[in-house]
């Protein structure tokens, strides 16, 4: 048997034993029940925990009772009937992988596509859908949260349980399935996790382990205590249980800064990448609306202590570009988006210290124009930027098409690392919105705080606007987000499906293999609807990008001469000739790589 043991929960230890353990300080007595009807009472440490090695083998379901509350192993692997339910012992060894070779793949490769399981389906069905991601150029599928949490539908964001997959999405040994189908097709397989709070249900740590947590909470649930040595060695088995036993690639790190510590940000990365074998590619990200940009610079063996950074910013701007909206926090990039984009493109975050209007006119972000651009992740849309809108509503009926075609070419074509979000490849209509199943009073308190958050934005301040903003407890909202990625598709979606498998060919084809190393060059607005941007490739050759998402333009609106040569794509098709012809077309995109100077 590996070593797969855990220093939390239960653990397998051959000839028919298993030892249970759980961290208790403020527990008088813990007794292990198990579903056949066996109670057992475990022994107390002096560091809180209780402990008992005793026979059991998988599949035996168990639950902990504290102090007569019974409850779930915080460390189960499996669950049955939710964290209400009964934990099920297994062994992280039974299941037959077989891509016993794969070791990952280099980040300058990665192309993310993510998805929320159940909304796809399960993990079969993202299993089934493997082979034409992979055909199409996804070079990495992201999966919202597993972390089991209550109820029947979810984000997974108010998960409870992190080491047990969601039981509605399928069996631990299904993702495991998943995983192994996603490698061999040399796709890599991204994990969400939330280290920063527990859901607000279903949490029974609070009761027995107070220390785990801190007193004031954050905005979406108890905060964890991540300064705590035992906290953070739970967290860091976690991490350790996604990345190697079950063989993820990488994890994103759900709102880092809701951690509140990047002290232990940079800490738990150098303990998490210390434990792994050197030799896989491992890939920490991050989501931190604090735009620390030192989180992502390499020390002096070249080493950053996390990859990337899903860029808000270049998001913030592009939207803004794209639909004109200027509501809630889109209103700190409607002033000039297209210099903001710009400075995206050139040098990482659009806020770099600068007062940001959202939080009170406080400083927000740290330079990053020293970071390469594949430090930061671009994407046009996410899990976030749809369903924390009121409706859902996708781009695609937000945005006429073409200028949807020119953003594509400019998220896939330049060297940030491009998300796709589940069915954007075809262009689908349908919303993503936000889903839960909570007990009547949370429901009814998430469902007001919802409609209470968008009464700020004109387009909801009437309260009759405000009831068409669906219920997010309603099994309606769940059922309107769900995909179906092999139904038949129109002309339309089959024209946008093959413009972003092109992309992705000229990705792979053109950029990739000369991304490490890349370096900006340039980025400036093109009049107030586009850019213009260019970068420095490892071999030298100078990728030029030119986007404008407004009405035509005049070409001596450009700030600096095109490449006489080296087109590498164009949208709409006759770009290149209206440029000819002293006009930047509207909604529009064209790539260069040129072998000549830099156009400074």
């Amino acid at each position: 048997m590996n070593d797969r043991t855990l220093p939390f929960g239960a653990t397998l230890l051959g000839n028919g034993l298993a030892r249970f353990r759980l961290w208790a300080p403020d527990a008088a007595v813990v007794q292990l029940a198990f579903a056949d009807g066996r109670i057992l009472s475990l022994a107390r440490d002096g560091a809180g925990g209780h402990g008992l090695d005793t026979p059991a083998r998988p599949g035996d379901r168990y639950r902990f009772v504290v102090d007569g509350q019974p409850v779930p192993d915080p460390a189960s692997r499996a669950q049955h009937g939710g964290p209400d339910g009964w934990s099920i012992l297994t062994d992280p060894d039974a299941y037959p992988w077989e891509a016993h070779d794969w070791r990952g793949r280099p980040w300058h490769e990665t192309v993310i596509y993510e998805l929320h399981v159940g909304a796809y389906g399960g993990f079969d069905a993202v299993r089934e859908q493997v082979p034409a991601l992979a055909q199409l150029g996804i070079t990495a599928i992201e999966l919202m949260p597993l972390a089991a949490f209550p109820g029947e539908r979810g984000w997974g964001y108010d998960g409870v349980l992190p080491f047990a997959p969601f039981e509605g999405y399928g069996t631990p040994d299904q993702l495991k399935a998943l995983i192994d189908t996603a490698h061999r097709h040399r796709l890599q397989v991204f994990i969400d996790v939330v280290y920063n709070h527990f859901g607000p249900a279903g949490n029974y740590l609070h009761g027995y382990a107070r220390d785990f947590f801190h007193r004031d909470g954050s905005g979406w649930g108890t905060q964890l205590n991540v300064a705590h040595p035992v906290v953070e060695g739970f967290l860091l088995a976690n991490a350790l249980f996604w990345l190697d036993e079950m063989r993820c690639d990488g994890l994103r790190f759900d709102a880092a800064h809701a951690v509140g510590s990047p002290a232990f940000l940079r800490h738990f990365a150098a303990r998490l990448r210390a434990a792994l074998d050197p030799d896989r590619h491992i890939h920490l990200m991050l989501e931190n609306a604090d735009n620390r940009a030192s989180l992502l610079t390499p020390d002096a063996d070249g080493i950053a202590p996390y990859v990337a950074q899903w860029n808000d910013d270049a998001h913030h701007a592009l939207h803004v570009l794209l639909t004109g909206e200027h509501d809630g926090y889109y209103a700190a990039f409607a002033d000039h988006a297209a210099q903001r984009l710009a400075r995206c493109l050139g040098e990482g975050f659009a806020y770099q210290g600068e007062p940001y209007a959202p939080w009170q006119d406080r400083p927000r972000g740290e330079p990053s124009g020293h970071l390469p651009p594949t430090a930061f992740i671009h994407c046009l849309q996410n899990h976030d930027q749809i369903g924390n809108r009121a409706l859902g509503e996708r781009l695609t009926v937000l945005a006429p098409p073409a200028a949807l075609d020119a953003a594509l070419a400019l998220l896939l074509l330049t060297p940030p690392i491009p998300l796709l979000f589940m069915g954007e490849e075809w262009g689908e209509t349908a919303p993503f919105l936000y889903f839960i199943d909570h007990a009547p009073e949370l429901a009814t308190a998430i469902r007001d705080g919802r409609r209470e958050e968008f009464a700020h934005f004109g387009a909801f301040a009437d309260p009759a606007q405000q009831a068409r903003i669906p219920d997010p407890q309603a099994p309606d909202s769940f059922e309107a987000s769900r995909l179906a990625p092999a139904a038949a598709r129109d002309s339309a979606a089959q024209q946008r499906l093959a413009l972003v498998g092109l992309l992705l060919t000229l990705r792979r084809d053109y950029l990739m293999p000369a991304l490490p190393g890349c370096r900006a060059l340039a980025a400036a607005a093109v009049g107030e609807r586009g850019v213009l941007a260019q970068w420095r490739l490892r071999d030298g050759r100078v990728l030029v990008v030119l986007a404008n998402f407004g009405p035509a333009l005049p070409r001596g609106t450009l700030p600096a001469p095109l490449p006489e040569h080296g087109l590498l794509f164009q949208t709409p098709p006759d770009a290149a000739n209206a440029l000819n012809d002293t006009r930047i077309p509207a909604h529009s995109c064209l790539v260069w790589l040129d072998h000549g100077e830099t156009l400074r």
